[in-house]
């Protein structure tokens, strides 16, 4: 069987991501790599999926002036500038037979890394995402959420609620019929249908916004979408329900793949990584593989990382710090870090007082490259996404719009 190989291009800003990149590697490789990284910030991680990184390959890279170490027998570190990998790309003659196959998918990849905008069309509604930030509303319709439990419960309130984000300035409605805090029980299909269709038949013949279910029942999904959703969140990543693919290829709706270690009853029991980037990487390689098996193109789906889903205190700042690694996924990315525990345990502060918390976590996202924000609190965030995108270049203002 021929060597396939999973890229990613790194992104260390400091020492303890190094470290946690190499894990118990020993100083001198931590320093080295650091070193490394700072003088070419370029730098790419190879894994191989089915064999080990011959010698061979240490020649090719080589041959083509990269640097290189390999790492677990099955990885290779290479650090070179951008030219030099884009080189390399279009080149026409091969070291090694399996050379070959890693240009292939060093071309593939490259194309995703520095892809800049993502359009997203539907018959309602057309995303260029890669500009000004989107936002998404949060709209649960439960008596157990985390932050808003109970409060929009009733069809009436939640009705008026997605009324207000989308006058607030949201891009999408996301309508949630059960509660994913960690610890929280699953409802069953036919009360999640109660408490989502008729918010959602409410809203979709009147706001010009789509609307969002969040979801990871099929049967859900599809009565959501006749109801006039027109996108699916689905925090299991495609894990909980095989039908659901069937159901989102059928209608041609975006779907967002979150990533999940464990159920939401407990994923925060002691989840540990490995490599935490490395499981992240190739747990959404595997979803688009799938995703693409099952009818579904890779424009119509996006990506979260699901900070607060089976991740260890650490991990949430670890995967904002590290968030353009995604990028070469060549999807959209969303993230959702909106008054969560990984806020409030830092600053010791209860889920009403993190909003400033969850300022700060948006701007980083957006930092990050990330496309999507879900967060509660629409107003206050659209004010920060759009200081933020100023600040990363995502929005330009005309010499018209500078006052004194």
């Amino acid at each position: 069987m021929k060597t396939h190989y999973l890229l990613r291009k790194l992104h260390l800003p400091n020492r303890r991501t190094v470290v946690s990149e190499l894990g118990n590697s020993g100083t001198s490789l931590v320093e080295s790599v650091e070193k490394l990284h700072k003088q070419f910030p370029f730098s790419l991680k190879v894994t191989a999926r089915n064999g080990q990184i011959g010698s061979d390959f240490v020649s090719a890279c080589s041959m083509r002036g990269v640097r290189c170490f390999v790492h677990g027998g099955d990885a290779i570190y290479l650090f070179a500038d951008q030219d030099t990998f884009i080189d390399w790309s279009r080149a026409q003659s091969y070291l090694f037979k399996e050379e070959e196959r890693f240009v292939s998918e060093l071309r593939g990849f490259l194309e995703r890394q520095l892809r800049h905008v993502y359009e997203m069309v539907s018959e309602r509604y057309a995303f260029n995402f890669g500009g000004p930030t989107r936002l998404m509303g949060v709209l649960n319709i439960t008596p157990d959420s985390f932050f808003d439990g109970g409060r929009f419960a009733g069809k009436e309130a939640a009705v008026e609620r997605g009324f207000q984000m989308e006058e607030e300035g949201a891009d999408i409605i996301d309508v949630g019929g059960e509660s994913t805090r960690p610890g929280a029980a699953p409802v069953t299909e036919a009360d999640e249908l109660a408490r989502v269709i008729p918010v959602i038949e409410a809203l979709a013949g009147e706001i010009k916004i789509p609307i969002s279910v969040d979801t990871y029942k099929a049967p859900v999904a599809e009565a959501a979408i006749q109801a006039g959703a027109t996108i699916i969140n689905d925090i299991s990543g495609l894990q909980f329900d095989p039908h659901l693919l069937e159901v989102v290829a059928h209608y041609g709706v975006p779907i967002v793949v979150m990533h999940i270690k464990g159920r939401p009853t407990d994923m925060q029991v002691n989840p540990h990584y490995d490599n935490l980037m490395d499981e992240l990487y190739r747990f959404f390689d595997e979803s688009i593989a799938k995703a693409e098996q099952a009818g579904i193109e890779r424009s119509r789906i996006i990506l979260d990382p699901g900070l607060g889903f089976g991740k260890r205190l650490w991990d949430n700042y670890e995967i904002l710090q590290r968030l353009p690694e995604l990028k070469g996924l060549g999807c959209p990315l969303l993230v959702g870090p909106s008054r969560k525990s990984f806020i409030g345990k830092i600053l010791n502060l209860p889920v009403e007082e993190r909003l400033e918390g969850t300022a700060a976590a948006v701007s980083a996202a957006v930092s990050g490259g990330c496309q999507l924000v879900r967060v509660h609190d629409v107003k206050e965030m659209l004010r920060v996404v759009q200081i933020a995108d100023l600040i990363c270049g995502n929005v330009v203002l005309d010499e018209q719009d500078l006052g004194e």
